[in-house]
């Protein structure tokens, strides 16, 4: 059976973009983490992610992400997106890469 990662990948913004961080982590393993491309881990385990995500949506509670393009090659799923912070506030770029093991994430990436 063939995994679909790029719906995974979107399924997991639209729990973001719901701040359901409960709901975003359910797609993740145990140990996964969210880092900086090629850098420092931001959140550490699913717990640290939850725990971070629901710090984040506490402080940004208007914070969304459009996905503006997808790929998938092999286990790896690239998303470019545009994130607004607040409707009238900062919006920026970034390319999040979802490293998977089967059908569960297990580390995202951030280039901004």
């Amino acid at each position: 059976m063939s995994v679909d990662r790029v719906a995974i990948a979107r399924e997991m913004i639209a729990h973001y973009n719901a701040q359901d961080a409960d709901a975003y982590v359910a797609a993740m393993t145990d140990d996964a983490c969210e880092a900086t491309y090629r850098g420092a881990v931001l959140r550490d385990g699913r717990e640290g992610v939850r725990s971070g995500l629901k710090a984040m949506f506490a402080q940004y509670p208007e914070n969304r992400a459009e996905i503006l393009s997808a790929l998938e090659l092999g286990e790896t799923v690239l998303l470019h997106e545009k994130v607004a912070r607040a409707a009238d506030g900062e919006k920026f770029e970034v390319m999040s890469i979802y490293s998977f093991e089967g059908d569960k994430v297990s580390r995202v990436e951030f280039i901004r």
